[in-house]
């Protein structure tokens, strides 16, 4: 599947070790907004030093093959989303998806973009032949982004605790 051209406004691309304090400006302006339909972060995680680990982190599993994490940048260059494929499995051909928008950016397709940007790198860099998802049942946005996308609800599979979080999966 193609990835669709972007808007000359926004840009997705890997994350970079540089991305430390744009990406703490993006996580911190947009943390309520997150927990609202994501579970929270640790409160260790937005210091500088909580970024640098967990930029380190998904560095290193992305060289292990293991993760693949993204950013969305717009015009000015400023951090508006993020998209990742974490828990890469080579031998079973899956992974899973994340994404999360900037309250300011969302309604505008970005979420749809980035993970249409995923399904194309799991497919031609990774060689994957599935994806999993992981929604709140509250969370319609998503599962919107997630049906537009290809994605089915997984009938069998809660994730976590059961009625919060449903399974969706895509095969190509």
């Amino acid at each position: 599947m193609p990835t669709p051209s972007l808007p000359d406004t926004v840009h997705i691309r890997d994350l970079r070790g540089t991305d430390a304090e744009a990406l703490l400006a993006f996580e911190t302006e947009n943390r309520a907004w997150f927990e609202s339909h994501i579970d929270p972060r640790p409160a260790s995680f937005y210091s500088p030093q909580g970024v640098d680990e967990h930029i380190d982190r998904c560095l290193s599993e992305l060289a292990l093959g293991t993760w693949h994490p993204c950013v969305i940048e717009d015009a000015s260059g400023r951090i508006v989303g993020r998209a990742n494929l974490k828990q890469i499995d080579a031998q079973s051909g899956t992974a899973e998806v994340g994404y999360r928008i900037a309250e300011t950016a969302a309604g505008k397709g970005l979420a749809t973009q980035a993970l249409r940007h995923l399904i194309q790198q799991a497919h031609s860099r990774w060689g994957l032949t599935g994806l999993v998802a992981y929604v709140f049942e509250e969370n319609r946005g998503s599962q919107k982004v997630l049906a537009r996308c290809g994605f089915g609800r997984d009938r069998l599979a809660l994730h976590g605790e059961p009625g919060r979080e449903r399974r969706f999966t895509l095969s190509f």
